[in-house]
């Protein structure tokens, strides 16, 4: 068990999954699952049951942000980008009775926050006022949504709702599965002279600065995961994209992991009050992923990543195709 001076330095956050007939998640949660897999929904008995499993699976008391993965209801989500009235549910259980369970495991102690994640404009303004009826509005204090330089949709109206509601953002995919860190690129990064001590191995890269894919890396090992950010399924306007950022990067002495972290930093629904989620499977990695967040380097002095110069390159990349990796 987490003991409870360590668990008072710890920030711990977990999700309840939305809408998923038959689903394994929700069998977990039950010692007896029977042979029929049990619908994720998010009705009361759903929430509490959800939270209470998390509980027993962390070793912990409480949750400081429970976040609900994706909505009861059908919207667009993971890549689209078109609302298909066909997919509506009369089914959908109400915002606010989800809020309402919340509430209820916030007064017994055993959650202190509340998330939202892969959520719209619409779902943001009903949050709010379910949260406001029920006496929680102040609990409501994060949205976790898909951004990165692949996919800017929260740019517009999901940031004016959020920075006016004050839930920041905690952006997943940054990296876009790993496609941006320039590990599984294959085309040519400008380059006129990658470093005498480079090495053979090194390719079109720098391998000074480049951390190269392995074949255990996401999209070698399974590489219909995330398929609109697969290298071998992604489309041209995707990869011509990372390309383009990756000499943005080399050109400002950078890697593309250093790149696409420190624009999501730059972004005010991120700095205000949000953060940033960066996943690493080895130290290299992780060193990598946590340098944009530096304020100095080893010899003290002030690092600022992005100038408006690299900004504007990266905006003029962005508007020759917007959100590559989407689609309808």
């Amino acid at each position: 068990n987490i003991g409870e001076s360590e668990r008072d330095k710890l920030v711990i956050a977990t999700k309840i999954v939305g809408y998923f007939p038959k689903s394994l998640v929700a069998a977990a949660r039950r010692k007896d699952r029977g042979d029929k897999l049990p619908d994720c929904r998010l009705d009361e008995a759903s929430v509490k049951e959800a939270c209470h499993a998390s509980l027993k699976r962390l070793r912990t008391d409480r949750v400081d942000l429970m976040q609900i993965h994706w909505p009861d209801r059908y919207i667009p989500s993971f890549g689209q980008m078109q609302f298909d009235h066909s997919q509506i549910r009369d089914d959908a259980i109400p915002i606010e009775e989800t809020a309402s369970a919340l509430r209820d495991l916030i007064d017994e102690g055993k959650i202190r926050y509340i998330g939202i994640s892969n959520e719209s404009t619409l779902g943001v303004c009903e949050w709010v006022k379910a949260t406001e009826k029920l006496g929680i509005r102040d609990k409501l204090v994060s949205i976790q949504n898909s951004y990165s330089l692949l996919d800017r949709r929260f740019d517009s109206e999901l940031a004016e709702a959020c920075s006016y509601y004050g839930i920041g953002l905690l952006p997943w995919s940054v990296l876009a599965g790993g496609l941006l860190s320039g590990k599984y690129q294959t085309t040519n990064v400008d380059d006129d002279n990658a470093g005498d001590d480079a090495g053979d191995d090194a390719g079109d890269y720098d391998s000074r600065r480049y951390i190269r894919a392995s074949s255990k890396s996401r999209f070698y090992a399974f590489p219909t995961y995330m398929s609109r950010w697969s290298p071998s399924s992604a489309s041209q306007y995707t990869l011509d994209a990372v390309d383009e950022y990756a000499n943005i990067a080399h050109e400002a002495g950078m890697t593309p992991a250093e790149l696409a972290i420190a624009f999501v930093r730059t972004r005010r629904f991120v700095s205000d009050n949000g953060s940033v989620i960066i996943g690493a499977t080895t130290m290299e990695q992780l060193k990598e992923n946590l340098k944009p967040f530096l304020e100095e380097n080893p010899d003290g002095e002030e690092l600022k990543f992005l100038d408006d110069d690299i900004l504007e390159a990266i905006d003029s990349v962005h508007m020759k195709c917007r959100d590559p990796s989407c689609k309808l």
